[in-house]
Formats: C-alpha cells, sequence, structure tokens
C-alpha cells in the first residue's frame, strides 16, 4: 500500500482531474474533507462518487482534521477509503484503537514543521511510529496561522532530520514545484513528495504541463538516489 517512490498530488476536484493525474502516472490522488479550515472541493457524497473512479494501482486518500478513532473509522468506511492523513493533533491511544480496529486502515500522520518545534517533531516521530504507516512534513504559516497547504517552505534540514529518524517512510510536501522537487529528493531522500499549490492556475485547477513537469523531475530525482 505505501508505495516507495511516489508521489501525489491533494485537491483533486473532479472527473477531469483524476484523468489528468492517472495519465502522467501520479500514485495517490488525495481530497481534503472535514477540515477547521479551507472548503473542501466536493461534498463528501460528491468525493465518495470521485473516489470510486480510481482504481488500482492509483490510489485515492483522504485528509481530515477528525482526531477520534471511532469518527475516523465510520468516515472511511463512509467513502470507502482505506488510506486516511491525520492533520490535527491525535493521541497515540486514539491510534491505536484505529490499528486495533482495522488493521488495514493505512494511517498517514502530519509533521508541521514551525521556527522552533524540531524537538518535538522528534518526539512525535519516536512516539507515534508504531501506530501510522507513514509520516507527512508541512510548513506552518505564522501570518495565517496555517499548518497545512500552505504553500510555505521550511529548512530542508529539518525534513532530512526526520526522514534519517523516522523508521516509516516519509512524504515531503511544502512548496514543492517542477524547478526543486528533483533537488528535494536528492538532498532529503523522502519516500514520496507531494504538491498540489504550485501545480495550478489561479482558477485552482491542475495545469498538465506543470503536473507533467513536476512528474519528470521526480522520477530523475528518485531514479538518481536508488
Amino acid at each position: 500500500m505505501i508505495m516507495k517512490n511516489a508521489i501525489q498530488v491533494a485537491w483533486v476536484i473532479d472527473k477531469q482531474e483524476i484523468e489528468l493525474l492517472q495519465s502522467v502516472w501520479v500514485e495517490y490522488l488525495w481530497f481534503p474533507l472535514r477540515l477547521p479550515v479551507n472548503v473542501p472541493d466536493q461534498t463528501e457524497e460528491e468525493a465518495k462518487e470521485l473516489i470510486k473512479e480510481i482504481k488500482n494501482p492509483y490510489k485515492s486518500v483522504v485528509i481530515t482534521y477528525l482526531d477520534n478513532a471511532q469518527e475516523i473509522l465510520d468516515f472511511c468506511e463512509q467513502l470507502w477509503v482505506n488510506i486516511i492523513q491525520l492533520h490535527w493533533y491525535i493521541s497515540k491511544q486514539q491510534l491505536e484503537i484505529i490499528k486495533e480496529r482495522n488493521k488495514d486502515l493505512y494511517i498517514i500522520k502530519s509533521l508541521v514543521v514551525r521556527w522552533d518545534n524540531i524537538e518535538e517533531l522528534e518526539k512525535m516521530v519516536v512516539e507515534l511510529s508504531p501506530y501510522i504507516d507513514a509520516f507527512i512534513t508541512d510548513t506552518f504559516d505564522p501570518k495565517t496561522w496555517a499548518e497545512w497547504a500552505t504553500g510555505k517552505t521550511h529548512d530542508w534540514n529539518i525534513s532530512k532530520r526526520l526522514v534519517e529518524l523516522s523508521k516509516k517512510p516519509v512524504i515531503i510536501a511544502w512548496w514543492l514545484n517542477p524547478t526543486n522537487v528533483r533537488k528535494a529528493i536528492q538532498e532529503i531522500k523522502p519516500a514520496w513528495v507531494d504538491a498540489h499549490t504550485w501545480l495550478e492556475w489561479k482558477d485552482w485547477r491542475k495545469d498538465k504541463d506543470l503536473v507533467t513537469k513536476f512528474v519528470e523531475e521526480a522520477r530523475i530525482g528518485f531514479a538518481s538516489i536508488e
């Protein structure tokens, strides 16, 4: 389920974008739902219908701020997904409940990088690793207080440190674009890369040329570290 050297793109809007992303071999397609900030691009029923369109080898992932084990389990069952990214704070007790009740549900936990929290993130990696399947880094925006999809970068050495420390795969997902993704992969050596902010035009739709170039550069980067 958790592939090596994979590419994912978030905020999938409609069937047209699914077809675009699959045509250039983006393995993971992400749907943000039940967020305290940011308005989802579709209702949960609409997302469910889109998720039905995604067949192997492609995978659908739901991103959410839910933090209660039973709510998360019910939500995944409702949407027919078995990969979920938990972006809010969640206790290891709740994670343990999820794993006990559904061993087939793959959990990705966010690591939001601030200017002063490397020790907190290192502790989280150690403590939560037994209960999750992968981590994903993102960047806190001090201007808006947003913690996800900020389009902001951070010190790459922090992500590199987390990759080296973690026994689970680490995905990097901050300010990546066609011009820097190859270098980021070569320097940090993540399991996957994630993007969406810098693959879109002002109408928030994915641009085929930008997505294609991003995928090409990411493939080159991954091939160079094998």
